[in-house]
C-alpha cells in the first residue's frame, strides 16, 4: 500500500524579508614587478585581455623598475594606468628616477613603501573605491632583511592594518622583500587581518601560493614583467660578465620571452578573507 505524501503548505517556504543578495567574490589581479618597456608593453597587450576574460574589480602593479629598468616616471606610471592598473606600488627602486618625488605627491595612486622614514614624499597606502561597496584598500610595505632598512615593517603593518581596517576588511598587501623568511612571518602574523600578502622584489616567482588557516592569501614572489630570456628582466650577458670578473656592467633590458607574471586572488567581499590565490604567467606573442 503506497503512503500518501503530506502536502506542505506553500506559504511554509516563505522568506520573512527581502532576500539577501548573492556576494560575488572581489577578483583582484595583482602584477609582478614591471621591468622596462618589454614589461609595460607586456601590461599593454595582455592586461586587457586579461580583465575581459576574469573581470577584474582591481589591478594592482608593481612598477618601481618600469623606467628603463630603474625607478617610475610620470609617463610610465600613466602608460601602467591606461593600460588598466588602479594601483601602482614600488620599493626600493622608486627613487631610481629625478622626477618620481613629484610623480608621488600628485598621483595618490602611486605608493611607496609606508614605512619610509615621516616627511618622505607620496602616500603607502591607497583606497580603492568601489561603487555601492566597501572600498579595497591597497598597502605597501618594504623589508629590511638584505635590503636597505627603514622603519620596521612588521611594527608599521601592525598599525596600518588596524587604521584600515577601520574603514575596510579588504586589505591587499604588497610586501617588497628580499628575504622569503621575513615575507612569509608578515603572512603569518597578519593571517584573518587582512586579504593578502604578496611579496615583490625578487623577481622570480615562487611556487608556494596559498590561503593560510583565518583566509590570507600569500606568495612569497609574484615574478617579474617583462623579458624571461635573461637574468631578472635583465640582459644575461654583462650579468655573466660581472659575475666572472666582478667589474661594474651596464646591463641592457631583456626583449625575449616576455611575460606578464603575477597573481589573481578571489576575496569574500563580506569579510574580507581570501577564497582563492592562482598564479598567473601570459606569454607575450611576438607580433
Amino acid at each position: 500500500m503506497a503512503h500518501e505524501v503530506e502536502r506542505v503548505p506553500a506559504s511554509t517556504f516563505l522568506r520573512i524579508g527581502p532576500i539577501p543578495a548573492i556576494l560575488v567574490p572581489v577578483k583582484v589581479l595583482f602584477i609582478g614587478d614591471v621591468v622596462g618597456e618589454p614589461g609595460r608593453r607586456a601590461v599593454r597587450h595582455l592586461l586587457p585581455r586579461l580583465r575581459a576574460r576574469f573581470d577584474f574589480e582591481c589591478v594592482i602593479a608593481n612598477g618601481e623598475n618600469s623606467a628603463h629598468g630603474a625607478g617610475i616616471t610620470s609617463s610610465t606610471a600613466q602608460e601602467l594606468l591606461n593600460a588598466g592598473a588602479d594601483v601602482i606600488t614600488s620599493g626600493d627602486h622608486v627613487w631610481d628616477q629625478k622626477e618620481s618625488s613629484s610623480l608621488l605627491e600628485q598621483e595618490p595612486r602611486c605608493l611607496r613603501p609606508a614605512n619610509y622614514p615621516a616627511g618622505v614624499p607620496g602616500q603607502g597606502s591607497f583606497l580603492v573605491q568601489r561603487p555601492g561597496r566597501r572600498p579595497l584598500a591597497v598597502l605597501n610595505l618594504q623589508g629590511r632583511t638584505f635590503i636597505a632598512a627603514h622603519e620596521n615593517p612588521f611594527t608599521v603593518a601592525r598599525r596600518e592594518v588596524e587604521r584600515l581596517r577601520q574603514t575596510t576588511p579588504l586589505i591587499f598587501i604588497d610586501f617588497h622583500a628580499e628575504a622569503t623568511s621575513e615575507k612569509v612571518a608578515m603572512g603569518w602574523m597578519l593571517d584573518g587581518q587582512v586579504s593578502a600578502v604578496i611579496g615583490t622584489h625578487t623577481h622570480i616567482q615562487t611556487a608556494d601560493e596559498r590561503i593560510l588557516p583565518k583566509g590570507t592569501a600569500c606568495l612569497t614572489d609574484a615574478g617579474c614583467t617583462g623579458g624571461q630570456g635573461g637574468v631578472l628582466g635583465r640582459d644575461w650577458a654583462p650579468v655573466v660578465h660581472r659575475y666572472l670578473t666582478g667589474l661594474p656592467q651596464r646591463f641592457g633590458i631583456c626583449d625575449v620571452d616576455i611575460q606578464l607574471q603575477g597573481c589573481i586572488i578571489e576575496i569574500d567581499d563580506d569579510t574580507g578573507r581570501s577564497t582563492s590565490i592562482l598564479r598567473v604567467i601570459e606569454r607575450l606573442t611576438p607580433e
